[in-house]
């Protein structure tokens, strides 16, 4: 199943709510991802410009686009960013076929003064 990588900067509405109801909020979260078919990885609170980040399974591309439309949608956060993850095995074969696809890269040739 694809692995994604999901981070979430709160809003200042996110932040308020946290402060004055504090709560795990990987928890909270972990039966919508499991509704679609998915199931958190791992997960982390951070400092920086994202307060969470959360690895996940998901089925497809369509699931990771809900949850973070899920996640966006709600109000609580300020910035969504989902990255899909490929496995060393899956761009060992990227790395094969990028090789092999035949792209030429654009040139400049110099002009005679």
């Amino acid at each position: 199943m694809p692995h994604y990588l999901h981070q979430v900067a709160y809003s200042r509405e996110g932040w308020e709510a946290l402060l004055a109801h504090p709560q795990n909020r990987i928890e909270a979260v972990r039966p919508a991802i499991e509704k679609l078919g998915g199931k958190i990885e791992t997960a982390w609170f951070a400092f920086g410009e994202y307060d969470v980040i959360v690895i996940a399974e998901l089925p497809d591309n369509v699931s990771a686009a809900a949850i973070s439309m899920a996640f966006a949608g709600g109000g609580a956060c300020k910035a969504v960013q989902t990255t899909p993850l490929m496995s060393p095995e899956e761009a060992l074969q990227a790395f094969k076929k990028a090789g092999e696809c035949g792209y030429r890269p654009a040139t400049v040739t110099a002009r005679a003064a």
